[in-house]
């Protein structure tokens, strides 16, 4: 199935001289969503992951199904002031000014592999910065698994050495 037929370019989103990917076709189709699970997995199912860090918030839609069928649990990777227990957190730097996530401290088994989950991966802050959450938790980062990538932005480079997977590249 050729998933790229189920992604909306919408030119000039957030703001002028974006193409933004708009994934919503996508998700409202039940093929192509089981197919972007499918493909996400793949290089993964003999990774021995032991958890999913789904990273706020469209992460969290492709992260549930992949931890079903990789058989792990799913940790929540949220802005700041949404987690009820006490958190590990790292601010880290955007384009346009400084950002903040947040995870719940004494989540992870000391050691655990954790493969960190998004819909984009941009210019990789946002997973740069959830990685040191899972690193400040205790855990081992596994690598990183994106529906899509938008190669020019040069996140793959910033999360480098980890390993980085992507199933749709632009």
């Amino acid at each position: 199935m050729d998933l790229t037929a189920f992604i909306r370019p919408v030119p000039d989103f957030p703001k002028p001289g974006i193409l933004f990917r708009d994934i919503t076709p996508l998700l409202a189709d039940h093929a192509a969503l089981a197919a972007s699970i499918d493909l996400l997995a793949a290089p993964w199912r003999n990774a021995h992951i032991d958890a999913i860090a789904a990273v706020e918030a469209r992460g969290f839609l492709f992260a549930t199904p992949l931890a079903l069928t990789l058989g792990v649990g799913v940790i929540p990777v949220r802005k700041p002031g949404k987690l009820p227990a006490d958190t590990l957190e790292h601010e880290y730097e955007l384009e346009y000014g400084r950002d903040r996530l947040q995870m719940h401290r004494g989540v992870l088994t000391p050691g655990a592999r954790v493969l960190v989950v998004d819909d984009v991966l941009a210019t990789g802050g946002t997973a740069a910065a959830c990685m040191r959450l899972i690193e400040a938790g205790g855990g081992e980062v596994a690598g990183a698994a994106f529906l899509i990538e938008i190669q020019p932005l040069g996140g793959r480079e910033r999360l480098a050495p980890h390993r980085v997977e992507a199933t749709l590249i632009y």
